[in-house]
């Protein structure tokens, strides 16, 4: 019988878990999809107001989640340390690291910006989006050679790609390679006809 009542307790205990457990995550997603209803209607205070009951450090989602947020709010010393603690908590997550370097690039540091486009592509070293603007900071640095390692994986992914095509050109241009420039600024000039910066380019290249 002794054992009876210990099995029982124990079950009961366990429903109660998981009823308190359901109670909470049920909650949890009231609360998400008021914060969503909010930031719709540009209430962002008040979306962030929804998440905070629920927020933990050791949390990724809604460190995340009130990183946007307050990058909305443009309270961007706040959005840049939530989404470095979600960055933290999942090192691997691409989505964390591109917002994160929302609000570094509005405070300008764009050396934990181009960390941040270098710790992506080590996880997807073809990701266009990053390749493209780890090499915009470089070529505006003057780091031509450097940005031209960038483009060049972006123009392989989308020959026809027209951001790509005319950043690498003149990358190669201002590095002083004006062969390897032409065919890429002809190629832009396939896709944008007359474009004005590809035709100065060109002129220059030959």
């Amino acid at each position: 019988m002794e054992v009876l009542k210990r099995i029982a307790f124990a079950a009961g205990g366990l429903l109660l878990t998981l009823q308190v457990q359901a109670q909470s995550a049920a909650a949890m997603q009231k609360a998400y999809q008021n914060s969503y209803t909010n930031e719709s209607k540009k209430n962002y205070i008040l979306a962030i107001n929804d998440i905070k009951p629920f927020y933990s450090d050791s949390d990724y989602e809604s460190n995340l989640r009130l990183g946007w947020l307050y990058f909305l709010s443009k309270n961007y010393t706040a959005s840049e340390a939530y989404y470095a603690k979600a960055v933290n908590l999942k090192p691997n997550a691409i989505e964390a690291r591109f917002g994160y370097v929302k609000p570094l690039s509005l405070l300008e540091k764009n050396d934990k910006v181009l960390a941040q486009y270098n710790a992506i592509l080590k996880t997807d070293p073809q990701n266009t989006q990053a390749n493209y603007w780890a090499g915009i900071i470089h070529y505006y640095r003057k780091q031509y050679d450097a940005a031209a390692q960038y483009f060049i994986k972006v123009v392989t992914l989308y020959p026809f790609d027209y951001d790509g095509n005319h950043m690498l050109a003149w990358s190669y241009l201002l590095a002083g390679k004006k062969q390897q420039a032409r065919p890429y600024f002809e190629q832009a000039l396939l896709i944008k006809p007359d474009d004005a910066s590809s035709v100065d380019g060109l002129s220059k290249s030959k």
